[in-house]
């Protein structure tokens, strides 16, 4: 059982404020949980329901742990109701991420929305897209709503935050960007060395980056809707991608 402070301590990383401070995140849930048991991040406090120790024993034993009632979790939690769990985590270092050769990396334009994040970052997984590159004003990647959106992904994809029209100033290799009137991405053949960029829904290109781009790509419209959701574009065009590996 843990005492009142860490109580209070865990609900104060709620707040983003905090987290920036401390430098830590949450995990909840089953699936995010065993996911992060077997990354490499590392756990500075683990608080678990029973029924989430007794199927997960070898895994939990690894790790120094408290036991608690589910009542007790939710009030931890920033969900409605958790039974299963909450981890105190410490953050991983903004680190620039750079193309080795023979990779993508997908890249954001002020992406607002946690749940968009989350369901970016398990697009990539799911793809096998290791690094993603943020705007400095798009929502953090600590966000609980983004760390549970992720299912565990989180542990698998790498992001960093940066400013993007400095970035793509140095950068030498090739931007394609999704655009409403671009090549049509059904019919495209694509290098293995590049960035994709997509931007904010909403907003639109920004013009102090659409110098940076190599070439416009676009998911040909049939019907009437006005735009596609960030994550759905995402995994449409990953998709057609690679579809000829």
């Amino acid at each position: 059982m843990i005492s009142k402070n860490q109580a209070k301590f865990i609900r104060s990383l709620h707040d983003k404020k905090t987290r920036n401070e401390e430098w830590l995140f949450l995990v909840e849930w089953e699936k995010s949980l065993v996911e992060l048991l077997n990354s490499d991040f590392l756990v500075e406090l683990l608080v678990i329901s029973e029924d989430f120790f007794v199927k997960h024993r070898n895994l939990v034993s690894k790790y120094t742990y408290e036991i608690e009632k589910t009542d007790e979790l939710t009030k931890l939690s920033t969900l409605g109701t958790n039974t299963y769990g909450i981890a105190v985590v410490v953050q991983k270092e903004n680190k620039v991420l750079e193309n080795n050769g023979n990779e993508m990396i997908l890249m954001f334009d002020e992406i607002k929305v946690p749940g968009n994040l989350g369901t970016i970052v398990r697009i990539a997984d799911w793809y096998g897209i290791t690094k993603i590159i943020l705007s400095e004003v798009s929502v953090e990647f600590y966000n609980p709503k983004v760390i549970i959106s992720t299912m565990g992904s989180f542990t698998r994809v790498q992001t960093f935050y940066t400013n993007l029209e400095k970035f793509l100033e140095t950068n030498t290799l090739p931007v394609y960007w999704a655009f409403m009137d671009g090549e049509n991405v059904h019919k495209m053949s694509f290098s293995k060395n590049w960035y994709l960029v997509i931007w904010n829904e909403s907003k639109g290109i920004g013009k102090e980056l659409e110098k940076y781009i190599t070439k416009k790509i676009t998911i040909p419209r049939i019907g009437w809707a006005e735009s596609l959701n960030a994550g759905v574009a995402t995994a449409v065009i990953l998709d057609n991608i690679k579809r000829d590996e």
